[in-house]
């Protein structure tokens, strides 16, 4: 069984409904602070070179940001820190951080790069994270607020919002279905991996939307999705709405401990 006493108060969460389209930005916001030397430092090593207008152009942004998920993944170290706020330019600092610090980074980078971002909001069952704590599933939040990052990639007007003209996070490395045709299995979140890297070489779907393979993990998520949240300009955004996973006094006494334990299954 799932535990609610960690997570925060007076939050309605569970009948929220989805939200209008947000367009999204490439300004930097205190989580998103790609202005900070730390940001700026990790830019030079993945050498953005990405410009606007042209097909090439568009590609060579994906192929950008696929390489920046790539050396991310290699300099972050993945870990189960709860502070989903701490800015990315601490995060980079401290050179570990949680899947959610993690995408931060991913966005602030395309943020920089000129790439506008913005986020959905997903209430996930804290029972998805059971098999990375199987003693402690007492204690594993009954619902986890998940950011998850969508990249505008095209060119548009500045009164054009078209819901074709956002790449999800999911979708970097291919369709959906492309991603699920089973070569590596899909995401069991067990095990060394996490969902950021999981991203990279199966389909994380959140909306039932894959024909899955019968045989191997599913990636077909969407079953853990208790409520969507709707998409949001930042995930500044998202948090100050609907508030963090765990309440405050929560994440002070779990941070210590969780923020230096690597994500592994136990």
């Amino acid at each position: 069984m799932t535990s609610s006493l960690l997570t925060p108060r007076g939050r309605s969460r569970a009948h929220a409904t989805a939200g209008g389209t947000a367009v999204g930005s490439t300004a930097p916001t205190r989580i998103l602070d790609w202005r900070h030397p730390q940001v700026t430092s990790l830019l030079q090593q993945i050498d953005t070179t990405a410009d606007a207008g042209t097909a090439a152009a568009l590609d060579r942004r994906t192929a950008d940001l696929r390489r920046a998920h790539r050396v991310i993944a290699a300099a972050v170290r993945p870990v189960y820190s709860v502070q989903d706020e701490r800015p990315v330019s601490e995060v980079l600092r401290r050179g570990r951080g949680s899947c959610s610090q993690r995408l931060a980074v991913l966005e602030a980078v395309a943020r920089a790069s000129g790439v506008a971002t913005r986020v959905r909001g997903l209430l996930v069952d804290g029972t998805f994270w059971y098999p990375r704590f199987p003693r402690l599933r007492r204690i594993v939040p009954d619902q986890v607020l998940l950011a998850w990052p969508e990249f505008r990639l095209d060119v548009l007007s500045p009164t054009a919002h078209a819901a074709d003209s956002w790449l999800t996070v999911s979708e970097l490395f291919g369709s959906l279905d492309e991603l699920s045709d089973g070569r590596g299995g899909g995401f069991t979140n067990a095990g060394t991996e996490t969902l950021f890297e999981a991203l990279s070489r199966t389909a994380i779907d959140w909306d039932g939307v894959t024909l899955c393979p019968a045989d191997g993990a599913a990636c077909d998520l969407s079953a853990y999705v208790l409520a969507d949240l709707g998409h949001f300009d930042s995930r500044d955004e998202l948090f100050a709405r609907h508030g963090q996973t765990l309440c405050r006094a929560a994440r002070v006494l779990a941070e210590p401990v969780l923020g230096r334990r690597r994500a592994a299954g136990t």
